[in-house]
């Protein structure tokens, strides 16, 4: 039998790919530069940011530039003449006592905040580990911050009123109670105070949740593994890890307590000694048509909460923490 040989050529070989990890073959240009160095690659993440941008400018920044012009003049809001007065106003809010004597209301909500911080942490806590009905308690605590604050204030302005709510709960107990809960500056700056703890609560609660449930729980079983009560869990594994968010929780809290507005406002007026800096703000702006001294006083308090975050941040800085 006669066996043929083929005299075709061996095929050619083909190049390998270069299979190396972490190496992209670069998609050259007609000119020979690469994408990377094209300056459309280098306005795309700005273009992302152009809209975002425009937003925070046109909402935030202009705002706050108008009223500092404002802050300046003698315009009543309405008028278009708008006369440049200077420092007048500034004048008038710090020669005129009653201005500051309101932030003695401010200590009421920020006692209310260190209640909400305190009860928040608790709950947090106990609801991080595996508990029946966790979630449902979760959404009972965050449901008053899903509310409106208007709606809240109407409820609570009948929960307080002679003979509503809290008189017939009170009642059924055998405590009779003819005390005008909104009546006098200590019970009603209490009473809006406390309204501030069940409606806030819920956010510092979610805050907390979220902070305590990013900690790994190979921690908790070491913990567990050496003998450590919950109490002793919270103290060096729970306590250390927030850190952080607890420090912006104060800061919430301090910021929130020195510009309250809606609660009062609704259910009171700032009438019987509930009055509160925002609430005189908003009656020189739109009650006696004085929005340059509004602004003026709007400035100042941006001010004050300003300077007490920056005190607060250089005696407590953020501070690395690595518990792993």
């Amino acid at each position: 039998m006669t066996r043929t040989v083929s005299t075709a050529s061996p095929p050619t070989p083909v190049a390998k790919r270069d299979r190396t990890p972490g190496r992209r073959s670069r998609r050259l240009r007609p000119d020979g530069s690469s994408w990377r160095q094209h300056p459309l690659r280098r306005l795309t993440p700005w273009l992302f940011l152009l809209a975002p941008l425009a937003l925070l400018v046109t909402f935030t920044y202009v705002p706050v530039g108008n009223m500092l012009y404002y802050s300046f003049t003698d315009w009543d809001g309405v008028s278009p003449e708008r006369n440049f007065i200077g420092a007048d106003n500034y004048t008038e809010v710090f020669t005129r006592p009653e201005m500051f004597r309101v932030f003695a209301v401010s200590l009421y909500y920020l006692a209310a905040s260190v209640v909400q911080i305190v009860i928040a942490l608790y709950f947090a806590t106990v609801l991080s580990f595996d508990l029946r009905f966790r979630n449902l308690f979760k959404g009972i605590l965050f449901f008053p911050y899903l509310i409106n604050g208007v709606a809240i204030g109407f409820v609570f302005l009948y929960f307080f009123q002679d003979g509503g709510t809290l008189d017939s709960v009170l009642s059924w107990f055998g405590v009779e109670n003819d005390h005008a809960w909104l009546g006098s500056p200590e019970s009603a700056n209490t009473s809006l105070a406390g309204v501030s703890v069940w409606r806030f609560t819920g956010l510092n609660f979610v805050l907390f949740l979220g902070a305590i449930q990013s900690i790994p729980g190979e921690l908790y079983e070491a913990a567990q593994l050496d003998g450590a009560s919950r109490w002793e869990q919270f103290k060096h594994i729970i306590a250390p890890s927030i850190r952080p968010v607890l420090s912006l929780s104060v800061i919430l809290a301090i910021s929130g307590s020195l510009s309250v507005f809606e609660i009062p406002y609704i259910m009171t007026d700032g009438a019987t000694g509930t009055s509160t800096f925002v609430i005189q703000t908003v009656k020189f702006a739109f009650q006696f048509n004085k929005t340059g001294l509004a602004s003026a006083c709007a400035v100042v308090l941006l001010a004050i909460i300003l300077l007490i975050t920056w005190i607060q941040r250089r005696l407590v800085p953020d501070e690395k923490v690595d518990l792993v």
